[in-house]
């Protein structure tokens, strides 16, 4: 995992156009020449990978990003974004030339250190040769102009969400580079300024808070938005429509902002009134919400095909259907939980690869479940109890392990199949019976508050569950997390594994190719 120390600087210097963001001291300006042939000779290719075992072909080694500042303009008319996306970055060894994830964008211009550089699309990589070789540890600006027609690639291979008056983005897990490019992989966080601009009558709106409105000729607006804390790119919310903002106050003063259809306010109130207590209900179980805002983005399209999922946690907006959020509470309460949840696992902590899916959205499932069970809601089974729950999971656990693979060992067809969901909240069911309630809790936000920020991987998460317990819980959660077979369930030794059936199919995929629906199950 990488480490990152943060700096505050005022939000002036965060935002604004791309040349803020260049804007910095000599150390971050183009690099300059060393004056030997040697420097020049050493320099290689970056490499095209990050070494994902689940998305090998995901993200880009060589440098790291610091920051992006994406500016956004949309036309009503044609319907198509024109944008410039200006990134600030490090490298990591001398560069030759690098790339960044990128497909289905009209690329238009590249430049390097403020110099004109050649580039060419490769499948899914933009491959950049700066106009000089770039030495290794240096600070760097690659600014990319280009176009995009978000109804270009269908559902679900996209991160555009075509919707009724304009678009949104659902990037989880690899579909970031969709929208914008970059080195798409939740390892390599970053800070986020968005400018937003839009014709009259539409609003445009980003992950973080508002910092500045603009009035621009034409009737258009533009409206600037910046991420107080880093981002994974998968996380990345951009939306345009006809909204209304609706501001109220959570726990502790939190703002809380939801963008609502103007059509559809009324009717969604009573699902957005829901957010004060259940941050409230996660805030005493989890610590303080770890950003700056919260709110709900119920996107103006209820299409079969407008996206392939209910719910989804880009970082301070969670998207939904419009339609799912209109049902009584017990039907939406634990699924919105299951959403706040990934502020914390997820959205604050992000998976170090892929394969630590499990800890994301273990955890959302887990505490959605909690909440339900406490309100004596019957689950999608007509359990009302987490043991009842959990009994019924661990009977499965076998036929689930040759079907889909271990909790922590994935693939890219069986990631987001029910075993990295109710699967990990077995896991962590027994866990918790192992070492009590009060461990439990204090490693979980042991857990939160080392890697708040960052990225964690599995080996994280057991390296702080040993630590915080104080015994070795290595070879415990190695079992459960790797294991081929399920292990015996603490506290209960009278529960049993239902024998493998070849005939079965595998378990129930949560999602297809990304983006959660976790209605039925939770």
């Amino acid at each position: 995992m990488r480490y990152r120390t943060r700096v505050t600087a005022p939000a002036a210097a965060l935002i604004g156009t791309a040349a803020a963001l260049a804007a910095a001291p000599s150390a971050h300006a183009a690099p300059t020449r060393t004056g030997t042939s040697a420097a020049k000779t050493s320099a290689t290719p970056g490499p095209e990978t990050l070494g994902d075992p689940v998305y090998p072909a995901l993200g880009n080694d060589g440098y790291r990003v610091s920051a992006y500042h994406l500016d956004f303009s949309y036309d009503a008319t044609t319907r198509l974004v024109d944008a410039t996306a200006t990134l600030k970055i490090r490298t990591t060894q001398a560069l030759s030339r690098f790339s960044l994830d990128s497909l289905g964008l009209d690329i238009r211009a590249v430049r390097v250190g403020g110099r004109t550089a050649t580039f060419e699309q490769v499948d899914e990589k933009l491959r950049i040769t700066p106009a000089r070789t770039l030495p290794n540890k240096s600070w760097v600006t690659v600014c990319v102009e280009y176009s995009a027609d978000p109804r270009r690639i269908p559902q679900p291979h996209t991160g555009w969400v075509d919707t009724l008056d304009g678009f949104a983005a659902c990037c989880q897990p690899n579909l970031a580079h969709t929208v914008f490019p970059c080195n798409d992989h939740p390892s390599d966080k970053a800070d986020f300024t968005f400018r937003v601009t839009v014709p009259g009558g539409l609003r445009g709106v980003a992950t973080g808070l508002l910092v500045r409105t603009e009035s621009l000729s034409g009737g258009r607006t533009a409206y600037t938005y910046r991420s107080r804390e880093p981002m994974a790119t998968e996380l990345v919310q951009i939306t345009v429509g006809d909204y209304v903002i609706k501001d109220r106050q959570g726990p502790h003063g939190l703002p809380l902002r939801d963008v609502v259809p103007v059509a559809r306010a009324e009717a969604l109130e009573p699902a957005l009134a829901l957010t004060p207590n259940l941050v409230e209900w996660l805030e005493a179980r989890l610590g303080a919400y770890p950003f700056e805002t919260y709110g709900l983005l119920p996107c103006n399209s209820d299409a079969p095909n407008a996206f392939d999922f209910t719910g989804l946690e880009t970082q301070t907006l969670t998207i939904y259907k419009p339609n799912y959020l209109l049902q009584p509470e017990p039907k939406i309460g634990s699924h919105m939980m299951h959403e706040l949840v990934h502020s914390y696992f997820g959205n604050s902590v992000s998976p170090a690869s892929w394969a630590d899916l499990w800890i994301n959205e273990g955890h959302a499932d887990f505490y959605g479940l909690l909440y339900r069970y406490e309100r004596g809601w019957p689950d999608s089974l007509g359990l009302t109890t987490l043991e009842a729950r959990m009994k019924h999971t661990y009977a499965l656990g076998d036929q689930w392990r040759r079907d889909s693979g271990p909790v922590a060992a994935p693939n890219a067809a069986n990631l987001f199949d029910s075993q990295r969901y109710l699967g990990g909240v077995l896991v962590l069911y027994a866990l918790r019976n192992l070492v009590g309630e009060s461990a439990f809790n204090a490693l979980e936000r042991a857990f939160l508050d080392r890697y708040r920020n960052s990225s964690a991987s599995t080996a994280d998460y057991i390296a702080v569950a040993s630590e915080v317990s104080g015994q070795d819980l290595s070879g415990f959660l190695q079992d459960w997390l790797y294991g081929t077979k399920t292990p015996r369930m603490p506290g209960h030794p009278d529960w049993t594994v239902t024998p493998v059936n070849p005939a079965l199919t595998a378990p129930h995929s949560r999602k297809r190719s990304r983006s959660h629906d976790n209605s039925a199950t939770l």
